[in-house]
Protein backbone atom coordinates (compact mmCIF):
# COMPACT_ATOMS: atom_id res chain seq x y z
CA UNK A 1 0.00 0.00 0.00
CA UNK A 2 2.20 2.92 -1.42
CA UNK A 3 1.55 5.98 0.30
CA UNK A 4 0.46 8.83 -2.01
CA UNK A 5 0.78 12.98 -1.57
CA UNK A 6 -1.58 15.60 -2.15
CA UNK A 7 -0.50 18.34 -4.62
CA UNK A 8 -0.21 22.06 -3.59
CA UNK A 9 -3.46 23.91 -3.43
CA UNK A 10 -4.76 25.83 -6.20
CA UNK A 11 -5.77 28.94 -4.74
CA UNK A 12 -8.98 30.46 -5.77
CA UNK A 13 -10.23 26.98 -7.75
CA UNK A 14 -13.82 26.90 -7.87
CA UNK A 15 -15.53 23.77 -6.28
CA UNK A 16 -17.56 21.47 -8.91
CA UNK A 17 -20.75 20.55 -7.97
CA UNK A 18 -22.11 17.27 -7.52
CA UNK A 19 -25.25 15.39 -6.76
CA UNK A 20 -23.99 12.19 -5.15
CA UNK A 21 -26.58 9.43 -2.94
CA UNK A 22 -25.64 9.49 0.54
CA UNK A 23 -25.79 6.48 3.35
CA UNK A 24 -29.09 8.05 4.49
CA UNK A 25 -31.06 7.95 1.30
CA UNK A 26 -30.71 11.39 0.56
CA UNK A 27 -29.05 12.70 -2.67
CA UNK A 28 -26.19 16.05 -1.59
CA UNK A 29 -25.26 18.45 -3.57
CA UNK A 30 -22.59 21.38 -3.04
CA UNK A 31 -25.87 23.78 -2.31
CA UNK A 32 -26.95 21.62 0.18
CA UNK A 33 -23.95 21.02 2.12
CA UNK A 34 -22.09 24.17 2.26
CA UNK A 35 -22.18 26.32 4.93
CA UNK A 36 -22.51 30.29 5.12
CA UNK A 37 -18.55 30.49 5.88
CA UNK A 38 -17.35 27.51 3.68
CA UNK A 39 -17.34 23.47 3.34
CA UNK A 40 -15.21 20.89 4.14
CA UNK A 41 -15.21 18.32 1.09
CA UNK A 42 -13.06 15.28 2.11
CA UNK A 43 -12.47 12.24 0.43
CA UNK A 44 -11.92 9.00 2.75
CA UNK A 45 -12.96 5.71 2.49
CA UNK A 46 -13.59 2.10 5.35
CA UNK A 47 -10.59 0.55 4.83
CA UNK A 48 -7.23 2.92 4.48
CA UNK A 49 -5.25 2.82 7.53
CA UNK A 50 -4.42 6.99 7.34
CA UNK A 51 -8.32 7.28 7.45
CA UNK A 52 -8.88 5.32 10.24
CA UNK A 53 -6.40 6.37 12.48
CA UNK A 54 -7.99 9.70 11.95
CA UNK A 55 -11.81 9.34 11.89
CA UNK A 56 -12.59 10.34 15.64
CA UNK A 57 -10.14 13.38 15.13
CA UNK A 58 -12.37 14.38 11.60
CA UNK A 59 -15.75 13.71 13.39
CA UNK A 60 -14.66 16.24 16.07
CA UNK A 61 -12.98 18.79 14.09
CA UNK A 62 -16.20 19.09 12.33
CA UNK A 63 -18.54 19.76 14.53
CA UNK A 64 -16.48 22.03 16.45
CA UNK A 65 -16.36 23.67 12.28
CA UNK A 66 -20.36 24.18 12.39
CA UNK A 67 -20.05 26.56 15.02
CA UNK A 68 -18.04 28.82 12.51
CA UNK A 69 -20.33 28.24 10.10
CA UNK A 70 -18.38 25.59 7.90
CA UNK A 71 -20.40 22.95 6.12
CA UNK A 72 -18.46 19.35 5.38
CA UNK A 73 -19.47 16.46 3.63
CA UNK A 74 -17.29 13.24 3.57
CA UNK A 75 -16.85 11.56 -0.64
CA UNK A 76 -16.43 7.52 -1.09
CA UNK A 77 -14.60 7.23 -4.28
CA UNK A 78 -12.76 4.21 -3.95
CA UNK A 79 -13.97 0.81 -6.41
CA UNK A 80 -15.70 -1.31 -3.97
CA UNK A 81 -15.72 -4.32 -5.95
CA UNK A 82 -12.20 -4.25 -5.76
CA UNK A 83 -12.15 -3.22 -2.06
CA UNK A 84 -15.30 -4.75 0.01
CA UNK A 85 -14.84 -2.72 3.07
CA UNK A 86 -15.53 0.23 0.84
CA UNK A 87 -19.07 -0.86 -0.13
CA UNK A 88 -22.22 1.71 0.26
CA UNK A 89 -23.23 -0.76 3.38
CA UNK A 90 -19.99 -0.63 5.20
CA UNK A 91 -20.28 2.99 4.30
CA UNK A 92 -23.17 3.11 6.08
CA UNK A 93 -21.96 1.10 8.67
CA UNK A 94 -19.14 3.27 9.37
CA UNK A 95 -20.87 6.49 9.47
CA UNK A 96 -23.22 5.21 12.37
CA UNK A 97 -20.66 3.78 14.77
CA UNK A 98 -18.67 6.77 14.21
CA UNK A 99 -21.90 9.43 14.54
CA UNK A 100 -20.56 11.18 11.48
CA UNK A 101 -22.12 14.52 11.62
CA UNK A 102 -21.61 15.47 7.85
CA UNK A 103 -23.29 13.28 5.19
CA UNK A 104 -21.22 9.78 3.49
CA UNK A 105 -21.40 9.77 -0.13
CA UNK A 106 -20.73 7.43 -2.81
CA UNK A 107 -19.26 8.71 -6.33
CA UNK A 108 -19.87 5.34 -8.25
CA UNK A 109 -18.46 6.97 -11.24
CA UNK A 110 -15.45 8.67 -9.57
CA UNK A 111 -16.53 12.07 -12.08
CA UNK A 112 -16.30 13.88 -8.78
CA UNK A 113 -12.98 12.68 -7.77
CA UNK A 114 -12.06 13.18 -11.37
CA UNK A 115 -13.25 16.58 -11.06
CA UNK A 116 -11.52 17.41 -7.86
CA UNK A 117 -7.90 16.18 -8.56
CA UNK A 118 -8.47 13.90 -5.46
CA UNK A 119 -5.18 11.71 -5.02
CA UNK A 120 -6.01 9.65 -1.56
CA UNK A 121 -7.89 9.10 1.13
CA UNK A 122 -8.08 11.37 3.22
CA UNK A 123 -7.54 14.29 0.72
CA UNK A 124 -9.24 17.24 1.94
CA UNK A 125 -10.24 20.70 -0.10
CA UNK A 126 -11.56 23.22 2.47
CA UNK A 127 -13.44 26.37 0.41
CA UNK A 128 -14.42 29.63 1.39
CA UNK A 129 -18.19 31.55 1.26
CA UNK A 130 -17.52 31.84 -2.34
CA UNK A 131 -16.78 27.70 -2.62
CA UNK A 132 -12.89 29.14 -3.76
CA UNK A 133 -10.21 26.60 -2.71
CA UNK A 134 -7.78 27.63 0.11
CA UNK A 135 -7.19 24.36 1.90
CA UNK A 136 -5.45 21.30 0.57
CA UNK A 137 -3.60 19.82 3.17
CA UNK A 138 -3.21 17.61 6.22
CA UNK A 139 -5.38 17.02 9.03
CA UNK A 140 -2.81 16.89 11.38
CA UNK A 141 1.21 14.93 12.09
CA UNK A 142 -0.97 11.75 11.63
CA UNK A 143 0.14 9.00 9.74
CA UNK A 144 -1.17 5.47 9.47
CA UNK A 145 -1.23 5.98 13.55
CA UNK A 146 -2.87 9.14 15.52
CA UNK A 147 -0.78 11.75 16.01
CA UNK A 148 -0.22 12.74 19.76
CA UNK A 149 -3.66 13.98 21.04
CA UNK A 150 -1.49 17.27 21.59
CA UNK A 151 -0.74 17.44 17.63
CA UNK A 152 -1.20 20.90 16.23
CA UNK A 153 -5.20 20.71 14.30
CA UNK A 154 -3.66 22.46 11.29
CA UNK A 155 -6.92 21.72 8.96
CA UNK A 156 -9.25 23.18 12.12
CA UNK A 157 -6.66 26.29 12.48
CA UNK A 158 -7.18 27.01 8.51
CA UNK A 159 -10.69 26.03 8.27
CA UNK A 160 -11.50 28.89 10.88
CA UNK A 161 -9.29 31.25 9.46
CA UNK A 162 -10.91 30.88 6.51
CA UNK A 163 -14.39 30.87 8.18
CA UNK A 164 -12.89 34.35 9.60
CA UNK A 165 -11.00 35.67 6.48
CA UNK A 166 -12.23 33.88 3.19
CA UNK A 167 -8.41 33.05 2.80
CA UNK A 168 -6.64 29.88 3.74
CA UNK A 169 -2.93 29.90 5.23
CA UNK A 170 -0.13 29.93 2.48
CA UNK A 171 1.75 27.89 4.55
CA UNK A 172 0.40 23.88 4.10
CA UNK A 173 1.67 21.00 4.48
CA UNK A 174 0.59 17.54 1.99
CA UNK A 175 -2.03 15.03 3.01
CA UNK A 176 -0.74 11.55 2.71
CA UNK A 177 -2.92 8.37 2.65
CA UNK A 178 -3.69 5.03 -0.07
CA UNK A 179 -4.49 6.30 -3.44
CA UNK A 180 -8.04 6.54 -5.13
CA UNK A 181 -9.07 2.91 -5.85
CA UNK A 182 -9.49 3.95 -9.33
CA UNK A 183 -11.85 1.32 -11.50
CA UNK A 184 -10.25 -0.46 -14.40
CA UNK A 185 -10.84 0.14 -17.48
Amino acid sequence: MAATETPLCNFGWKAVDFDLPGVDGKRYNLASVRGPNGLLVMFICNHCPYVKAVRPRIVRDCRELKQYGIGAIAIMSNDPSEYPEDSFENMAKVAKEFDFPFPYVFDETQEVARAYGAVCTPDFFGFNANLELQYRGRLDASRKEAAPEDARRELFEAMVQIAKTGQGPQAQIPSIGCSIKWKHG
